[in-house]
Formats: C-alpha cells, structure tokens, sequence
C-alpha cells in the first residue's frame, strides 16, 4: 500500500486520516486531520519481549511543537524543552484509555507518540491523538483489543455540544473528555461548574454515540489496511503452580490480608510471599518468577472474593462505608492560609498562598501568545508517605496529573479576578498515601483557601470510588484504599459540591462500565462527598472575614489606558520610583487597570495617591501650593503634583514689576498657584497673582525664599517644601515655552517655541 486517506463526518466537521505518505518505518502511522489542527500518531513495538518484568511498558508521549501555531519558544534556547503540564495531560488522555486494551502478560516494550504539526484552537489535538492513537495500533503489527476512540463533550445553555470550539469551551458548564470502545466507556476525564449527576450522565451517554461511530470507521480501515499482528511471547503462570500456591498459602493469606493497618498488612502478606516462596521454590526449583506470580495472583483472588461473597473489604469496611475523618486549619502561624485532611491513613497537608497579579504563571504552549494563570496547584507526593526510601527528583506525570485533577476541581468555586484580585497558589503535600490522595488533595485545598479568607461560591470535596466486577457481580466502593486500587477493576474520582460536580477522573482495567454501573458510582459518591462537606464544616464552615496579615493587601484602580506610560515614565523610571519608595508591587494591565500589592496599608495609600496624581487632569480653575523645579528668564515651572508642571509667567508672579525671575523665587519654594489657561497642546498656564489677590491668607502657607521675600512679610521656611519629583520626563515644549523677545514683546514665542530663535533677556511691560 503506498497511500490511502479516509474521512469521516464528525460533529458536522470532517475528520481525515491520511496513512502511507509519512513515517513510513514506524509499526503503524497516521497523520489525522481535524479543522486544521494536524497530529502525526505513531506506534511502535519491540520484537523482543521483557520476561525481567512484572508490568506492561507502555510509554505514550505527546509532542507539542510551537511552530504548529507559528510561535518561536520564548527559552533561552528557543526551542522546546521539557513537556510542558498539558503535553503531559495531553499525553496521560491517551495513555489511560488504550492501556487496558492491550493483551494481559504482553511484555514487549510499546511507544505511541503523538506530534502536534498544526494546531487549531477550534480542534482539540487531544482528541486527535487518541483516535490517531488507536488507528495506529489497529493497522500496526501490534497486538492490540482495539478500537478506542474519544471526544469532548461542552455544555452551553443547557445543551450538550460535541467537540465543542474554542469560544462555546469558554462559555460551557463542562468540560469533558470521554473515551471508549463500541461497547463501553474507559475513561473519563471532567471540569465541570456544579453539573448534577444526571446531566454527567447525559453527556457520557451522547459522547458514547460518536465513539461508537468511530470505532466502526476504524474497523473499516483496519480490514483495508491493516497489517497482520505479530506473536508475543506472553506471560502465563502454570496452573499447576496456580494451585500448590493455592493450596499452601490461601488460608494464611487471607489472614494476613484481613489486617486492617496498612503497614501492619503490608508486611503480613509480604512475609506470607517469602515463606511459601522459598517453599514452592523446592517443588518447582526453575519457577521462581512464576511462584511470584502465582502468589501475587492468589492475593488478587482473595480481596476480590472477599468483598463480592462477604462483603468485608481488608480493613474491615463495608463498600459504602468512609475511613474516620478528621481535619486543622491555622496551624501554621506565617503562611496565608493551611489545611491539614486525614482520612485514614491518607494524609495531605495543603497551604495557600496569596500574591499579586504579577505573580501569574506565563505559558508557553500552544494556544493564545500569551496565557496565564491566576491559579496554581501543585501536588507534591514524598517517598516517606509510602514508608519508601528514594531520590526526590521533579514533579513525575502522576504527580502532575493529580495536581491539575485537584486544581480543577476547584476552578469553579473561585472567585474572579475582578472579585479577588489575588493570584492563588496552593501546595498540596501528601504526608501519608493509603489510596486517593488527590481527592484528599481536593478537601485539603479547601479548607486552606477558607483558611486564607478566599471567598469560595462554596466548599469542595473529593472521594474516589472502586470497582470489583467478577462476572454478573459488581460491587461499587466508596473511599478505596490503595489495594483496592491496584488490585480492582475501576478508579473513579469524583469531586463537587453540595450542588453537583466540579472534576472527575476515571480509568478502567476491564474492557469498559455500562451506564448503570457509573449511575450507581456517581449516586454512591455524592453520599460519600456530602458525609465529607459535613465533616470539615466542623472544623471550618466558611472563610475567614479577614486575610491573614501576613497576606499582602491589593488596591485596584482604573486609570485611562492612554495615561498609562505617564505612570510607567521613561525606561520604567516613574514606576520604579514609586515601588522603591511605597515598597509596593505594581502591575498594569492594557485596560488601565492598576494592581497595588503592598504589605504595608500606608504605602499602598501613598502608591494609590501618587498614580491618582500621575494621571488625573487639570482643570481651569484648581488652586496648589506647588513647588518651583526650574526657572527661565521668562517665568517659573511649578510642579503641582509629581508628573505634572505648568508656567507661571513673570509677569503673573506678583503684582508689582518682577525685575528677575529669581529674584522672587528659587528652585525649591513653594507658592500658591491658580490653573488659568490648558492650551490646545494641553500646557498649563499658572497664575501667582490670581490666587493671592483673591485670599490674602494663603501666603501664610508658601515658602519663599528669594530676595523679594520680605516685601511679601513671608517668614522664610513657614511651609516644609517636598523633594522634587523626578518623572524622568521634560515639560514636552522644548526649552523655550515661554515667551522671549523679538515678537510683539511679551506675546512672542522664545527660545524652541514654535521656531523661535534664542535671544536675550525678555522684555516687560
């Protein structure tokens, strides 16, 4: 075959896979088209199997490439670097919902890598990496119990959009990605502002009927296309070792396992492993690996059993039943705000933190140039929370998928920018691990912001739900433990409030969950959110009225966007200025807003006062007492408040003659002036003589210091003058605004006025 493209009609907009033109060397290869966002999906498998391993090695990897928006990296290296957190989540979407498609005790090593070529905003390349995804595994010689296909779900006014664009993405209720087989769906992955159940239902029941009309279309191609599957060699554990190990260890197994202390079981069943181990090991002296095997299955079939024929789960629980919760604020006397949530032996610690909007995270991904984030969570998970010894290394995929489930969450209880103008960072530190952690994350987030006086719409808890299904008998499990989870048949985390969800993730080890099994798991874990919500409320049942005083103080205010580079002056000078002298962060964003982050309520004050005088106007009319910054022959500049002078003639100095300029005033006094004239050019035109001769009074509070002071019976110093302000900006006339000899005596232009010449001293009347 050297080339053979296909399209299908999905959501009213077709999708193509173009196969044979490209990566040609590859297991299998395809380049999917959807609006004109394009993705290369590529599998490849080694010929050779891993038996060393216990696990299958799947590694999926999503490649971003900026050049697909037509973006240079903003590194200093101006390439791309490390993934960044949604190439990981990207990656992680399609990872979760072929991985239990593949054959049980497959042990060859398997790569998908998903390239973004070109990125369309209205066409999500997650969802085109997980249908190229399962395209490129059906026609590749790897085995594989395909297909799969996904798509995101929207809810805009009510109704349920496939594949929603970029525009009704931000107007929707929900953000869903949902993927499955023709028969059932195998993960789930949720933003949602407060959906009901039922209305989550509904929408993975409407993803279902697209998802299944793509795995027809694969089926298709694969049957014109696909290449024969290669034999691997699998895994598969004699059944008459299946049985000695039964026989030998079931009894003090189950013993072991029905320890309701995790490290109490943990080291239980381990020393069960080794005695029947080294036993076995007699018996059949070549099978080491496959005892091991045999042995681990054995536990497998035992808490299985126990909870579909008993009931009994290994702590001791019923499926319904929740683990003793209890649950701190405050305990830690510096930080914002902080909240520590244990349920059972599952620990997280997490604490908010408050900055100014300059704090905001910058990404450089695809998408808009520039995007950022107000909200943070990252979720930190030490070796010490499982009693392990190992290297602390960077954030690991689970990690940052367990942080953007638990901030996700969130997002739609918080308050906006305009509300709150704060940019939040929470911290989740996992002290002890026993099962869902990240939902232990979610009710730890919550009642750290309450704790910090962030006013949520209302609080929000996390509970993961399990699964055991052995033939017809299900059972759903509220709160799993971590064993439950590595040996069941589902994790379904579930995060929301009172009045519906706000996150949810779902994975699958079986083939898929009918509608039935998910409304009995969505039904089981509201119970299980509401007994949580009831329990921290104990503890903390609203924010705080107030911030934590060592939380910085924000004072916003609007200026006009034209007058925002008076207030950030020349080379930032003015700005700077005032952050060195307030002690005050500033941020200003293109609309004028301004952001004054201040630790202090005195400095804030002063930073909001000087931009309120940076930027306000002046009207014919005001009155200051302003300071005198510079002098020319023809008058006296005066500053009126920092960034903003006028003149004031000579002649409108006093109303006797003014032989001199300086001979009335010096650099630095400080006289009462009145606006009489802004001129078309927007100068500013001062009397002295106006303003006196209409209340004598306010001589008393000048400050002037030249020769013709005492004729004014003026005690020098009565009035403290300020420091000049420094605005680094001229008076934007040039030197010689003032009015100068040569034309029509005091009304002529001087010196740089309108093409004036320089000449000596002016004349006066």
């Amino acid at each position: 075959m050297d080339h053979y493209t296909s399209t299908i009609d999905l959501a009213g907009r077709p999708l193509t896979v173009d196969i044979g033109r490209v990566a040609r060397q590859a297991g299998g290869s395809v380049l999917i088209r959807y609006g004109d966002t394009v993705c290369l999906v590529t599998a490849t498998a080694s010929r050779e199997a891993r038996p060393d391993l216990d696990f299958f090695p799947l590694r999926v990897d999503f490649e971003e490439r900026l050049y697909a928006a037509g973006r240079i990296p903003g590194s200093f290296f101006r390439r791309e670097g490390r993934p960044t957190e949604r190439a990981i989540l990207a990656g992680r979407l399609i990872d979760r919902p072929i991985r239990p498609l593949f054959p049980e005790g497959m042990r060859n090593d398997v790569q998908v890598i998903c390239t973004v070529l070109s990125y369309d905003d209205d066409h999500l390349p997650e969802i085109a990496g997980i249908i190229g995804a399962s395209l490129a595994l059906q026609i590749s010689p790897i085995p594989f119990n395909g297909p799969m296909a996904g798509v995101s779900v929207g809810l805009v006014d009510g109704q349920l959009i496939i594949n929603p664009t970029h525009d009704q993405r931000d107007a929707s209720d929900l953000h869903m990605v949902v993927a499955g087989t023709p028969d059932a769906v195998v993960m789930i992955e949720a933003e949602a502002n407060q959906v009901p159940e039922s209305v989550i239902l509904d929408a993975i029941e409407a993803a279902h009927v697209h998802i299944k009309e793509l795995c027809r279309w694969q089926v298709e191609i694969a049957a014109a296309i696909g290449q024969e599957k290669m034999e691997i060699t699998r895994f598969i554990v004699p059944d008459e070792i299946k049985e000695a190990v039964e026989q030998a260890a079931r009894d003090e197994m189950l013993a072991a396992m029905r320890q309701a202390d995790k490290t109490a079981r943990e080291e239980a069943i381990s020393q069960v492993k080794e005695k029947f181990q080294e036993e076995l090991l007699e018996q059949f002296p070549e099978e080491e690996k496959a005892i091991k095997a045999a042995l681990n299955e054995l536990e497998r079939t035992l808490l299985r059993d126990s909870i579909v024929r008993e009931g009994i789960r290994p702590d001791g629980r019923g499926p319904r039943d929740i683990r003793p919760i209890w649950c701190q604020v405050g305990m830690l006397p510096r930080v914002h705000g902080a909240g520590l949530f244990t349920r059972g032996q599952t620990q997280v610690l997490t604490v908010a933190s408050l900055g100014a909007v300059g704090d905001r995270q910058m990404l450089d991904s695809l998408g808009h140039i520039e995007e950022f984030k107000r909200y943070m969570h990252h979720y930190n998970f030490p070796p010490y929370s499982v009693g392990e010894v190992r290297p602390i290394f960077g954030p690991g995929r689970r990690e940052v998928g367990h942080g953007a489930l638990a901030e996700r969450a969130l997002l739609p209880v918080l308050p906006d920018e305009e509300t709150f103008p704060y940019t939040i960072r929470l911290v989740s530190e996992v002290l002890e691990s026993n099962g869902s952690s990240s939902m232990a994350s979610v009710c730890g987030s919550t009642l750290a912001l309450m704790d910090a006086g962030v006013p949520l719409a209302a609080p929000v808890a996390g509970i993961a739900m399990g699964l055991i299904k052995e033939g017809d008998q299900v059972v759903v499990l509220t709160d799993i433990l971590g064993v439950e989870d590595f040996l069941g048949d589902m994790d379904f985390k579930v995060a929301g409030t009172s009045q519906g969800i706000t996150a949810i993730q779902m994975d699958t080890k079986v083939a898929g969950l009918s509608r039935a099994i998910m409304e009995e798991a969505l039904a089981q874990a509201r119970e299980g959110r509401l007994f949580i919500l009831e329990k921290m409320a104990e503890v903390i049942a609203e924010p705080r009225p107030e911030l934590s005083p060592y939380a910085p103080r924000i004072i916003v205010m609007q200026i006009d966007p034209d007058r925002i580079r008076d207030v950030i002056g020349p080379g930032g000078k003015m700005i700077n200025k005032i952050i060195k002298e307030c002690k005050v962060e500033i941020d200003i964003e293109d609309d004028g807003r301004v952001f004054i982050a201040s630790y202090d309520a005195e400095g804030g004050a002063r930073a909001k006062q000087w931009i309120e005088q940076l930027t306000r106007e002046v009207e014919v009319g005001e009155i200051f007492l302003g300071q005198v910054t510079r002098m020319l022959n023809f008058g006296a500049f005066v500053e009126l408040f920092p960034g903003k002078e006028g003149l004031v003639h000579i002649s409108q100095l006093a109303n006797e003659r003014v032989p001199r300029v300086e001979d009335f005033v010096q650099v630095g006094d400080t006289i009462a002036v009145k606006v009489v004239e802004i001129d078309d050019m927007g100068r500013v035109n001062l009397s002295r003589r106006d303003v006196v001769n209409a209340d004598p009074g306010i001589r008393e509070q000048e400050n002037i210091t030249g020769p013709m002071a005492a004729l004014l019976d003026v005690e020098p110093g009565a009035v403290r003058s300020r420091a000049p302000a420094d605005n680094g900006r001229g008076d934007g006339r040039g030197p010689g605004r003032g009015r100068g000899p040569g034309a029509r005596g005091p009304g002529g232009r001087g010196p740089g006025g309108r093409g004036g010449r320089p000449g000596g001293p002016p004349r006066n009347r």
